[in-house]
């Protein structure tokens, strides 16, 4: 995509009434198989690629055109240490947009944008479970997740709306962050959970069989997350070290508070169900931060704003 611009130097974006380019997805696993799925069911076309000959052959099945050929959106949906090598073989149109879906912006930011510059825009949808790979895939798993789409100070808007239509087309909703605030959120709610729940299993394996077998639906509920590949856990936590070890100490600065106290300000903080107020946004970089450090997200597209909520405490 040029950098197309409107009279008087203003960004051209492209408008709804527009074709929507195609998608390629790199990696078939259980994220990047459920978007080609997703998008092929909606009529979306979309092609994608994958190492493994048996995602090909499971994508194939559900629509997607299998090729190495891509162009349109670019989305890299491979395990973090692969991102940097991902389109390695491949060719790729010169004028495509790039995204991915990793679970860290910041790093994959710093590996990709020498490469590709303005044309990078970093993605991470909410979702997903301790299942892998093909077989793991679901057309429905981004349908009402929040879906992370980095805004740069470089990023140019029109590459930015294609990318956060591809969320839009598969019922998610559209969060604007910086690479640096998305990464500082998720590591307290995603990169310390998994260690808490890994914390909280092996614990109980040290308490003995007799623990594990009274083991229960808080429990489940509490270690769930650690079922993931190890691999990729890791692979999470170390690529977002720093935020992730000032979310911890936040927790154990918690877990020193008087018991009942700890009790309540975590009831109070899980069963808070503010509403929704329905906001206008227009195109633009700080208005559209401002809405998803508000805690609000987009959910549709407009010639030239978006719609989306915001939180209402009333």
């Amino acid at each position: 995509m040029a950098d197309a611009a409107a009279p008087g130097g203003a960004p051209a974006f492209p408008v709804p009434t527009m074709p929507a380019p195609p998608v390629a997805v790199v990696g078939l696993g259980q994220l990047g198989g459920s978007l080609a799925a997703a998008l092929a069911a909606a009529g979306r076309p979309v092609s994608g690629w994958d190492v493994d000959p048996a995602a090909r052959e499971a994508a194939a099945a559900r629509g997607v055109a299998i090729t190495r050929e891509l162009s349109g959106v670019v989305v890299l949906a491979v395990p973090l240490p692969a991102m940097a090598t991902a389109l390695d073989g491949l060719v790729v149109d010169p004028a495509a947009t790039v995204t991915d879906l990793g679970s860290v912006k910041r790093p994959v930011l710093e590996a990709l944008s020498p490469a590709l510059g303005s044309r990078f825009v970093g993605g991470h949808p909410m979702c997903g479970t301790e299942r892998s790979g093909h077989e793991a895939v679901d057309p429905e798993l981004f349908r009402g997740a929040r879906w992370a789409v980095c805004l740069e100070a470089g990023t140019e808007l029109p590459r930015w709306l294609r990318v956060a239509e591809v969320a839009l087309a598969v019922g998610a909703e559209v969060v604007p962050a910086t690479a640096a605030e998305h990464d500082d959120a998720v590591a307290a709610i995603s990169a310390v959970p998994h260690l808490l729940a890994a914390a909280l299993a092996a614990a109980a394996a040290d308490a003995g069989p007799l623990a594990l077998s009274l083991a229960a639906g808080s429990f489940g509920s509490g270690t769930r997350v650690i079922g993931s590949d190890p691999a990729f856990v890791t692979a999470m936590v170390e690529g977002n070290a720093a935020p992730t070890e000032q979310a911890l100490a936040r927790v154990r600065a918690q877990l020193d508070r008087p018991w009942p106290e700890l009790v309540a300000a975590g009831h109070a903080a899980v069963t808070r169900r503010p509403g929704r107020r329905a906001v206008r946004v227009p195109l633009e970089r700080s208005a559209l931060l401002a809405l998803g450090r508000s805690g609000g997200a987009v959910t549709r597209r407009l010639a030239a704003f978006v719609e989306g909520w915001v939180p209402d405490p009333a």
